[in-house]
């Protein structure tokens, strides 16, 4: 059985409107062009008003055990140590932090020539190892996870920095079919990742998150795969496939938005529209964080905590619902990466073909004090904190301006 292009969409399948909430609302301020004293001044209009807790509620999704028992029958079982330490990686180049902008005195990664340039495939999600681990080490390894989109397929990649070396693995959604296991492609923008423990969290725009696992990532070079026909994907005449790829990674499970899916445009109130996902180990506990991406005329993008579990995750409450532990309103509009670190944030904002901005402010309650911005690169991305380097990372996306980036914030400390 061979599947070419049946993809398991993030787009909502023909289902009723949203169910509506009431308007949103966030003490926050237009952010200065240079650093302000003291809080920002609270707005008064619409856009600005504290956002509801509820709105943001997560509930599981639909049960894979049975596709993924049956996966992990036929195919061999690979890890993250295989992936960045094993053969026939490709190799980080130089030279791209010129053509990016990146900021003087930040670290760069270079991604090869094809990768640099092509405009098939868009870096998006950035988490690191220290999302991922207190310690901040993965094994042997301290890999950067980049995830990337193309119509109608999604893929992480795996750096290993010590190395200089990357692979990209291929995520892909688990289904049985007439009697018999496969999967296909992910289609999903996958703008934000984020990495804790053996869980890898997914952005999903409209419906909410998705979810991996590091430890059921398989070795197609191995036993019923097969890493030739680029154009296949799932199973055909008794072996897998996966666009070439020699490694995929099945979708695990998924977190939905309780009360409805997001509409198609940021409304304010109702479910978000996630974008971008992040990681923050400062806390007493940790805390996954997600927020919008939200254009100037739409109402005031909105972000969220919620609490992590060591060893399990996102965990549900009351109802079987995962509800944040804190909702504000954003200090910028096109924010499309966001992380804290004791207490203190850092977004990135994108400006067309023009250069990104990197804003940063102190949380005040459900608003902001202390904001600042700067210019950064083209096409700033998603957001990570690594606590050990001192350093946020991002990924500027823009085909022949695409580079992996950290740049020196010394509240990213442990």
């Amino acid at each position: 059985m061979m599947i070419k292009k049946w993809r398991a969409s993030g787009r909502r399948p023909g289902a009723a409107a949203l169910a509506a909430g009431v308007p949103l609302a966030a003490l926050v301020a237009s952010v200065p062009a240079v650093v302000q004293a003291g809080p920002a001044a609270a707005s008064t209009s619409a856009r600005d008003a504290v956002p509801r807790r509820a709105d943001f509620g997560l509930r599981r999704g639909a049960n894979l055990d049975r596709p993924l028992r049956a996966l992990g029958q036929r195919l061999t079982r690979s890890g993250v140590q295989a992936l960045i330490n094993g053969s026939g990686q490709r190799h980080l180049a130089g030279g791209c932090a010129a053509a990016a902008k990146v900021p003087a005195g930040a670290r760069t990664y270079c991604f090869d020539k094809k990768d640099s340039a092509t405009r098939k495939w868009y870096p998006q999600g950035v988490t690191t190892v220290s999302d991922a681990a207190v310690d901040g080490e993965w094994g042997a390894g301290r890999p950067i996870l980049v995830s990337w989109h193309n119509d109608g397929a999604v893929r992480v990649t795996f750096v290993n920095p010590d190395r200089r070396t990357y692979r990209h693995v291929l995520l892909v959604y688990p289904a049985m079919r007439n009697g018999r296991v496969s999967y296909s492609d992910i289609d999903l923008h996958a703008g934000g990742i984020a990495w804790f423990g053996d869980k890898l969290y997914v952005a999903d725009t409209r419906a909410g998150l998705r979810e991996f696992d590091m430890r059921q990532i398989y070795d197609l070079a191995g036993r019923n795969g097969s890493t030739k026909h680029a154009e296949w994907v799932g199973l055909h005449g008794g072996k897998y496939y996966g666009h070439g790829y020699r490694y995929v990674m099945p979708q695990t499970g998924s977190w939905q938005y309780a009360h409805g899916w997001a509409g198609a445009k940021c409304a304010g109130h109702g479910a978000p529209r996630v974008s971008w996902m992040s990681v923050d180990r400062t806390t007493r506990g940790p805390s996954l964080i997600a927020g919008e991406y939200c254009k100037e005329q739409e109402p005031r993008g909105r972000v969220a905590t919620w609490p992590l579990r060591n060893g399990t995750g996102l965990v549900a409450g009351s109802g079987g619902v995962a509800y944040p532990s804190w909702v504000a309103g954003l200090p910028g509009d096109r924010v499309q990466g966001g992380v804290r670190a004791h207490g203190h944030w850092w977004f990135t904002q994108s400006h067309g073909t023009a250069r990104g901005t990197m804003l940063q402010a102190d949380q005040r309650g459900h608003g902001w004090r202390h904001l600042s911005k700067r210019t950064i690169s083209y096409g700033p991305e998603d957001l990570s904190c690594y606590r050990a380097q001192n350093r946020v990372w991002t990924v500027a996306e823009d085909s022949g301006k695409r580079a992996l980036w950290g740049l020196h914030a010394p509240q990213c400390r442990w």
